[in-house]
């Protein structure tokens, strides 16, 4: 027999914990994942993974939830700047709203960089550090390696031409250490996203910029420096931490991860509601660009997500087929690829507009080379100031391995038909007329990306080869010139889309092409169906050692070297 004073209990404890405050909190531990990939298995593997969408979608419904009091925020390393900048504008925007916000570490930095983890903290009401940990204030810095000498000791000769001085990716293989142009791309780069880390310090702190540079200089600073050059407010562990705030918001609040929250709130507008509901589409492009299906980009986690020119061009079909799409969002994160695959992508932009949807394009971390190039047909383009984008400008070449290959020893036999049918081996160098082909093709490409340029951005020719040539800028300075029409984020950039379709400011926003679980186990019907670009299980993606033997694309013309994070 059920004894009614348990089910009494029961009924009080779910009432409870449906009226009861909230205390959202966000673990940054792991960092943050773009958006939920399309590929199956990538999805699986990073289920319990934070998205950036769900963060910035729960903060924005607590700002108007009477029942969330305030934000905890465990801050780490490992979220790069133009991701922080998105979580600081959304920080700030909840503040406004009256909500408390705590943002807490161990440490800002131990043994590594702590500059970036520590300005995403100044956007909160208050910083508790743990007493034995330090603020690793130190700036920002960009190393870069030359491989011509290695190579040379190897037996390995680079070839490989660009398009024009800024286009640095060659530089890797064939210098050996800074051309000046390269030096003062690179330079620029680290003091823009340092001024923009110590004039938003400076700004969170109440402190004047020159002793913020000061403290710069002078890092990583002891708990108790940082304490009292007013840095952090008060030192303390995670106990405390949530002590404080118990006391402050009550000991009745309950405690939700920012995530868990949006879901559950969110779970009834993503019911299918009465009538027609226009929305806005979100269109996510993330990886290195190719032709063919997204997927991932290489055979283990971590190794990212791939930009596939199928997938994004029947999401675009998807979008502007369906009526009760009115604008369109093109969230891209990209180093940029094939110069083809960022062509057709291109194409699928100025369609979406054609057809009277707008596009606006919100940029991540790296929209930069091809990753610029899908950008420049879009209505607007949203970037953070931290964002590292341009790059305008094309590299090709090839890696000549007979030395290496005669030094241990390794004959290699050929025959082909054709005078070029060979072009592209690793074990001969480029003939004459060869190199008249790669050069025809470097200006092609080069001519192309910048009269879409041009065109997209409303500038000069002379102006935009003045800010092409391969040279890579932060948001902050593409606005400046004219790459960017302004900065911000996700969340700006979907009401920006809002606007623009004269939508009101809780419009829904959907994904496309949404594919469910048993559509993705059916054959096509056609190459329109949303199925046949559905992103592919990849398993080794853009690995480049062996990417021609396993049928996989190489990089592409259009992509800009390194890891361009800074954390």
């Amino acid at each position: 027999m059920v004894d009614p004073g348990t089910v009494v209990n029961l009924v009080k404890h779910a009432r409870e914990r449906r009226v009861a405050p909230l205390v959202l909190e966000l673990d940054l531990t792991d960092g943050l994942v773009e958006t939920p990939p399309a590929d199956p298995l990538t999805a699986i593997m990073s289920m319990r993974r934070t998205h950036l969408r769900d963060v910035l979608d729960g903060l924005r419904r607590a700002r108007r939830d009477e029942r969330v009091r305030a934000l905890v925020v465990k801050v780490a390393s490992g979220v790069p700047v133009a991701m922080a900048q998105e979580v600081r504008d959304a920080v700030r925007a909840l503040r406004e709203a009256g909500k408390l916000t705590v943002a807490w570490a161990e440490t800002f930095g131990e043994g590594g960089h702590g500059s970036v983890p520590y300005y995403l903290a100044t956007a909160f009401d208050r910083i508790y550090l743990q007493p034995s940990g330090e603020v690793g204030l130190t700036g920002v810095a960009l190393e870069e390696p030359f491989l011509a000498g290695a190579l040379e000791k190897a037996g390995i000769q680079p070839r490989f031409a660009q398009r024009h001085e800024y286009k640095t990716m060659a530089n890797t293989f064939m210098e050996q250490g800074y051309t000046p142009e390269h030096r003062e791309s690179s330079q620029r780069l680290v003091d823009s996203l340092g001024e923009q880390l110590v004039a938003g310090i400076a700004a969170a702190r109440g402190l004047p910029e020159d002793k913020v540079r000061d403290l710069v200089d002078r890092g990583p600073l002891l708990a108790g420096e940082a304490l009292e050059e007013g840095l952090v407010d008060r030192l303390g562990y995670r106990d405390q931490v949530y002590a404080d705030l118990r006391a402050e918001v009550g000991p009745q609040a309950q405690l939700r991860y920012v995530s868990r929250y949006n879901r559950t709130q969110g779970l009834a507008k993503r019911l299918p509601q009465p009538g027609r509901q226009d929305v806005v589409a979100l269109i996510n492009g993330q990886g290195p660009i190719r032709l063919g299906r997204s997927g991932r980009g290489g055979p283990l986690p971590g190794q990212g997500l791939a930009m596939g020119s199928d997938t994004i061009g029947a999401a675009f079909r998807a979008a502007v087929k369906d009526e009760r799409v009115k604008a369109i969002v093109f969230r891209v994160n990209s180093p940029g690829g094939s110069a083809v695959a960022s062509d057709a992508i291109w194409r699928e932009v100025v369609l979406a507009r054609k057809a009277g949807k707008p596009v606006i394009v919100s940029m991540g971390n790296v929209a930069a080379s091809g990753g610029y190039y899908v950008a420049m047909a879009a209505d607007t383009i949203v970037a953070q100031p931290g964002t590292i984008t341009g790059s305008i400008g094309v590299v090709v070449g090839k890696a000549v391995v007979n030395g290496l290959l005669d030094r241990l020893g390794v004959g290699m036999g050929s025959v082909a038909d054709g005078d070029h049918a060979r072009m592209f081996s690793a074990t001969k160098d480029f003939s004459d007329s060869e190199w008249e082909r790669v050069n025809a093709s470097l200006d092609r490409i080069y001519e192309d990306f910048t009269a879409k340029a041009v065109e997209g951005r409303g500038l000069s020719r002379e102006r935009v080869h003045e800010l092409a040539r391969g040279r890579v800028w932060t948001g902050a300075d593409a606005k400046d010139n004219g790459l960017v029409d302004e900065l911000g984020g996700l969340d700006h950039a979907l009401d920006l889309a809002r606007k623009k379709a004269g939508l009101p400011e809780d419009a829904p926003v959907r994904s496309y092409p949404h594919v469910s679980p048993l559509e993705r186990l059916r054959p096509a019907e056609s190459s329109e169906d949303r199925t046949a670009a559905a992103a592919r299980l990849d398993g080794w993606g853009s690995l480049a050692g062996v990417a021609t033997r396993l049928g996989l694309p190489a990089a592409g013309p259009l992509t800009l070297p390194g890891v361009w994070e800074i954390r």
